[in-house]
């Protein structure tokens, strides 16, 4: 399968190079020439258990592609995924520009049916914006916009994309969702879900699961506070709700 990543940060730098050595063709693709000229020698410029090591396989044996030239990656992939940043604005919300402008120019280049993947933290209702900027530039609507969030820690990135917990695709083409099947096969070889919804219940998805872990990372915190005041041992009440299968030790 032909893919392309477009944005060579956290997200789309792991799944592209993952992406790769399942036998993928991958073009990651940045305006960032520096970035660039460092993958080309082999460099990552973020740091994840495994990754570098990856990097130089893939790209060695010519799976795996690093450029600045969006638009041919764009043109000669069957998917695209998006992967740039959405960083908070001055008021919290989420800047979508860069998710918007790669839109535009996956529009701009849409020279056949593709796959277009919303793989960024976006809200909901992002992969409806993204399909009507992509129709108005294409004048076509030979593609359709899926939403695959990514629930990767850091420091066990690599290992969360090769050995997931669930694969979350939102889309209600049956044919895009068959793609995408094929793609994340290789991935959950152990029995563990390929989940389907519709797009927006995917997007939720990612902040709920954000939420969640938000949740019991203050909860225990509170705990903490509690425990200090009351003269309670913290790691004591841990084991002691962690063993509860309702809770568990996880973020906790």
């Amino acid at each position: 399968m032909n893919i392309c990543v477009m944005g060579v940060g956290y997200v789309g730098l792991v799944a592209g190079t993952c992406l790769a050595e399942s036998g993928n063709d991958v073009s990651c693709a940045d305006i960032d020439p520096k970035k660039i000229a460092l993958l080309k020698k082999g460099i990552s410029p973020i740091y994840e258990p495994g990754l570098e090591e990856l990097i130089s396989r893939n790209f060695k044996e010519g799976r795996l592609k690093f450029t600045t030239d969006l638009d041919h990656a764009i043109r000669e992939a069957e998917i695209v995924f998006i992967a740039v940043g959405t960083p908070p604005a001055a008021d919290g919300s989420a800047d979508l520009s860069a998710v918007f402008k790669a839109a535009e120019r996956i529009g701009r280049n849409l020279t056949s049916y593709k796959i277009i993947v919303d793989k960024s933290t976006v809200p909901v209702g992002t992969g409806d914006q993204v399909e009507k900027i992509i129709r108005e530039q294409s004048g076509s609507s030979g593609f359709d916009v899926v939403s695959n969030p990514e629930f990767m820690k850091e420091g066990a990135a690599v290992d969360d994309f090769m050995r997931p917990d669930r694969v979350v695709i939102g889309t209600s083409s049956e044919r895009a969702f068959e793609v995408m099947k094929l793609i994340y096969e290789p991935f959950v070889r152990n029995e563990n879900p390929i989940i389907r919804m519709d797009r927006r219940s995917a997007e939720m998805t990612k902040y709920a699961a954000n939420s969640m872990l938000a949740t019991k990372i203050s909860f225990i915190n509170e705990m903490a506070n509690i425990c200090e005041l009351v003269g309670a041992d913290i790691d004591a009440v841990r084991r002691g709700i962690g063993f509860d299968r309702r809770i568990g030790f996880q973020f906790l």
